[in-house]
């Protein structure tokens, strides 16, 4: 690993050209090619580090600490709209895990503002079912319930990465009532999605968001589903983007859902998204209580009484390995964050939380 120094150039927090070797790659992760389109390829407006209150001697604290102490492969720091600090490969396309499902939730919102989806249908009226049948009881969850993981149904989903092994029992839980994170909710839900627009995920990312942002390293063809269908029939969509775009991903909730002058996301439902709907204190297992998230329709939100004001309205994406997209709106900013697993290591909460915190503290 090649470290550069932090320099005084417009929007540069650090450098640090990667060069690992004799890594073992994450089976079939795609290769980065853009999209040639008019519409993408909009870069980020610059601002110096220094309107924002920050100095050479934090930054170089900020660099020591996320060398020693994370495995950061990616940092962008946005506020006012203008990228303010970056650190490592920006460019670099690579899987998001569970990022996927709040880009999902903001894809949702067109179709159900149009009525082509009806978030109030039972997955009876779907007619979905699953490898080992749902229950009566099962079925009378609805989409509504599916994306803000309160379904009842602890079906095995086809991919791991949830809190399926603290599941009650099959049946024993009305939908609506009991909140559980859980990958059959999720892939359910993308499910859902497709069935009733008849659209394909990624080709709706592509037309609601990816070319409306004008993202610069946008890619359809790496993007690819994922699970073994004889757990479920619902494979997780996992995506792939740059640090650099999952920032634009923030900058359009921060802004209510308008981008340039361009309403993409209603204001009603870039909202109704980050509204609370599990608070602290109903998280489940009860362990999930002693942190300071609540969560909505897949987006998990800061609670609670422990963390400190600049959190307040706060709300982020997380996914595993160490993939974020937080949104600060007490600051107008935006912090994407990403640990590319192809290098087979991750980023806990814990030390992106500390990266978050120095930036926030050090913000005049």
């Amino acid at each position: 690993m090649r470290r550069m120094p932090i320099t005084s150039s417009l929007a540069t927090l650090f450098v640090v050209l990667l060069v690992i070797s004799c890594t073992t790659p994450v089976e079939n992760t795609p290769t980065t090619t853009s999209i040639e389109t008019e519409e993408v390829g909009l870069a980020w407006e610059e601002a110096n580090y220094e309107d924002y209150g920050y100095t050479d001697d934090e930054l170089r604290t900020m660099q020591r600490f996320i060398v020693d102490s994370s495995n950061t492969t990616g940092l962008v720091v946005i506020i006012d709209g203008k990228k303010v600090l970056e650190y490592g490969d920006i460019e670099d396309l690579s899987y998001l895990a569970s990022c996927r499902k709040s880009i999902l939730a903001m894809l949702y919102g067109k179709y159900v503002e149009n009525g082509t989806i009806d978030l109030s249908k039972t997955l009876a009226e779907l007619g979905m079912d699953d490898v080992q049948g749902l229950m009566d009881i099962e079925k009378t969850a609805t989409i509504d319930h599916l994306i803000t993981a309160r379904s009842g149904i602890y079906h095995p989903a086809s991919n791991s990465g949830d809190n399926s092994a603290d599941a009650p029992a099959r049946g024993s839980q009305t939908p609506g009532e009991y909140f559980l994170y859980n990958n059959w909710d999720f892939n359910a839900a993308g499910a859902a999605f497709e069935q009733e627009t008849g659209i394909n995920i990624y080709d709706a990312l592509e037309k609601d968001l990816a070319i409306p942002l004008g993202m610069q390293d946008w890619d359809r063809s790496a993007q690819q589903k994922f699970g073994d269908t004889t757990r479920s029939r619902n494979k997780a969509y996992h995506i792939w983007l740059s640090t650099r775009d999952m920032a634009k991903i923030g900058q359009l909730m921060l802004n209510r859902g308008k981008w340039n002058g361009q309403q993409i996301i209603s204001e009603a439902w870039a909202d109704k998204i980050v509204a609370l709907v599990t608070p602290l204190e109903e998280m489940n297992p009860e362990r999930m209580r002693a942190s300071d998230f609540g969560y909505s329709y897949m987006w998990w939100i800061w609670d609670g009484d422990n963390h400190k004001e600049d959190y307040n309205g706060a709300y982020t994406a997380r996914g595993a390995w160490g993939q974020y997209i937080t949104v600060i709106p007490e600051h107008n900013m935006v912090v994407a964050h990403k640990t590319n697993s192809v290098y087979r290591r991750r980023t806990s909460w814990n030390s992106y939380q500390s990266i978050l915190d120095m930036i926030v503290d050090n913000k005049n």
